[in-house]
């Protein structure tokens, strides 16, 4: 089983179909990989690919509640109301948001971190333009248990024996 920690640019598909800055060609991996689940095309951070089909809905699927964890840089300064209305959940049109945590970056006035058992199309960008925010920078650092850390931007690592192992114990 290969896993593979990559640091997704934002500019990059998160898709195998044979287009233009897909993530199969940015990454060039020997092996054949498939990205577990996605980032938007705008985003940037951890996006974990693996040749293991079967693990992937393990991951992904949001009935099984496993926390993503997103750094959010927003254009407005934070308000406390912002963050309590991010946690309880948002009606961004077709879906309302599940209930989450949401927590503002210390030291910073607009920057706030994320965790998601939930992975609907573009969330964070829609729940924060319902409550009168635009997101500048949207970066994925954690899923489960696995950590961005300081992979540089563009470059991906296997995942160490221990991460795959806590990994496949965590979605057992």
């Amino acid at each position: 089983m290969i896993i593979i920690a990559y640091n997704k640019p934002s500019g990059i598909v998160c898709t195998t179909e044979k287009v233009e800055g897909n993530i199969i060609d940015a990454v060039r991996h020997p092996q054949p990989l498939i990205p577990i689940g996605r980032l938007d095309k705008d985003s940037e951070g951890l996006i974990l690919l693996t040749d293991t089909g079967s693990i992937i809905n393990k991951i992904i699927n949001p009935d099984f509640g496993h926390d993503k964890e997103y750094e959010v840089t927003v254009n407005l300064p934070l308000r406390n109301r912002f963050l309590k209305e991010m946690e309880a959940g948002v009606n961004i049109g077709d879906a309302i948001t599940l209930p989450c945590k949401a927590i503002a970056v210390p030291n910073t006035r607009r920057s706030f971190r994320i965790v998601l058992q939930q992975g609907l199309n573009r969330q964070i960008r829609r729940m924060c333009t319902k409550l009168g925010y635009q997101v500048i920078k949207l970066q994925r650092v954690r899923v489960l248990n696995i950590h961005l850390g300081k992979l540089k931007l563009g470059e991906w690592r296997q995942l160490t024996e221990a991460e795959v192992s806590e990994l496949v114990q965590l979605i057992a």
